[in-house]
């Protein structure tokens, strides 16, 4: 592996817990927190994310990328303090019918941006939130194998999208740029991007057209 990351993941549920199983294989040091204490979560941490360490959130500073992977309609009692200064990725998706509707997703442009206001001095990336959590651990493939999977990367930040971007081929799938953070609507729940399964080619072409609506919208 070209580059070891520390990285912190906020949420313990199947997508948190997914992508934490797939970073230790990946060869990163993986630190997983909950709004709980450590100790509540040490057991299912160890059992279900092997090689990765339960902390408390406030342990999450400090990491290379912070992920967070919780329940979108929780985000405002996310503890925002941990993620200053840090390259966070934003996992979330924006589902009304569990989430119920939340005014602020209904009418923003992205739910990225919404939560790039929220966050504060934060790093915000947009990604691994248009992968099933069950296809991330099977669909992932060497660099340069046929027809990899992409994943779509969107941030207003460049430098912190290189560096998801090594981390999004660390863990087998081609990272695609989207362009600025606003394009991160191209791949939220309901898209053409959100619903399959594309190659980086196909992932550019959907992009394009994507970018293409927009301009005459």
């Amino acid at each position: 592996m070209a580059q070891q990351l520390s990285i912190g993941i906020l949420g313990a549920g199947r997508v948190g817990t997914a992508v934490g199983r797939q970073t230790v294989r990946a060869g990163h040091t993986v630190k997983i927190a909950t709004d709980k204490p450590a100790e509540e979560i040490k057991l299912l941490t160890e059992v279900i994310v092997p090689g990765a360490q339960a902390v408390n959130s406030s342990e999450l500073t400090g990491s290379d990328i912070i992920i967070v992977a919780v329940p979108l309609h929780k985000y405002r009692s996310i503890d925002t303090a941990v993620l200053q200064g840090h390259v966070v990725i934003d996992a979330m998706n924006y589902w009304s019918e569990v989430d119920g509707v939340i005014e602020e997703f209904e009418t923003a442009s992205s739910t990225s941006e919404v939560i790039a206001e929220h966050f504060g001095d934060v790093q915000l990336v947009k990604t691994l939130n248009h992968i099933g959590y069950g296809d991330l651990e099977v669909d992932s493939h060497p660099a340069g194998a046929p027809n990899r999977r992409a994943l779509a990367v969107a941030s207003d930040h460049h430098e912190a999208k290189q560096l998801v971007a090594v981390f999004i081929d660390s863990l087998g799938y081609d990272a695609v740029d989207a362009g600025q953070l606003a394009a991160g609507r191209a791949f939220e729940n309901g898209t053409e991007i959100f619903n399959g399964r594309h190659t980086a080619e196909q992932m550019r072409v959907l992009l394009n057209e994507c970018a293409k609506v927009l301009v005459t919208v």
